[in-house]
């Protein structure tokens, strides 16, 4: 019985690794093959915009893959959001105005930087409390055992 099931799992596990190039490629590739070349192919009206525009970019996260930027990550919906940032780049709108948008829709998750206010001020404060509450315990230790 036993080493039926041991068959049994060596046997999926083959079947997942030989099967895991075209899933991969599945996830990979983009959903719509026309806005992968509008990204790759998008022309702007100046270097200093396109400039802009990839710096801006490259300050949000992809919602898909975490720690990557919109540059870096190849995933359909950076491409969609990369070609998103782009265009309200070309239009004329404020980084500010971009960057909004973006929150707006997926939250301060998409910003590498977020806003320090009172939601999120704990975790902004908590290393430095930490810290200094080592150096206490620390300094309290070292006094209590001479």
């Amino acid at each position: 019985m036993m080493k039926s099931l041991i068959q049994t799992l060596f046997m999926l596990s083959a079947l997942v690794v030989i099967s895991l190039p075209t899933m991969a490629e599945d996830l990979f590739t983009a959903s719509n093959k026309d806005t992968s070349i509008q990204v790759e192919l998008f022309e702007f009206e100046n270097p200093e915009q396109q400039q802009r525009a990839i710096s801006l970019a490259k300050t949000l996260r992809c919602p898909q893959c975490q720690n990557q930027n919109l540059i870096e990550s190849n995933s359909p919906i950076a491409k969609d959001l990369r070609l998103i940032v782009f265009n309200m780049v070309k239009v004329g709108h404020s980084n500010n105005e971009i960057t909004q948008y973006m929150t707006e829709r997926f939250g301060e998750f998409v910003l590498y930087k977020p806003a320090m206010n009172t939601s999120n001020l704990l975790l902004w404060l908590m290393p430095s409390v930490l810290f200094f509450l080592f150096i206490y315990l620390s300094i309290k230790s070292v006094r209590k055992s001479s």
